[in-house]
């Protein structure tokens, strides 16, 4: 238990929270996103007006690309907080930025497909 720092594990769990946090807002993001048509129907019928956005889209797909992400953002993170927390325990720590990579690529990627939507819907 060489090099041992309650400071570093410290910060290994405020990190693991902090992609809790973003994970949780992912699929909240996605939750909105699915049901967002539904309101915007529901909106429209108690004012008298024909909804103008189909009933099918890539809303559903998107959202729920969405909530998949956040449920895998979960699951990565505990992953990483995991051999974050073992790394540091054996005094072998190193850096990874594969799971920033993966998420920044997955995210921006959805966000084209939320442009797309967009566009074709107004």
């Amino acid at each position: 238990m060489s090099n041992m720092n309650a400071g570093d594990h410290l910060a290994n769990e405020r990190t693991f929270l902090a992609w809790i946090r973003t994970s949780i807002g992912i699929m909240g993001f996605g939750f909105v996103v699915v049901k967002f048509s539904l309101f915007v129907r529901q909106i429209t019928a108690v004012l008298g007006q024909k909804a103008e956005i189909p009933r099918t889209g890539y809303s559903p797909v998107i959202g729920i690309l969405l909530v998949v992400l956040g449920a895998m953002t979960t699951l990565f993170s505990y992953i990483r907080y995991m051999n974050t927390k073992k790394l540091l325990e054996s005094g072998q720590y190193y850096h990874s930025t594969l799971l920033i990579k993966l998420m920044t690529a997955a995210i921006f990627l959805i966000s084209i497909l939320l442009i797309v939507y967009l566009l074709k819907t107004t």
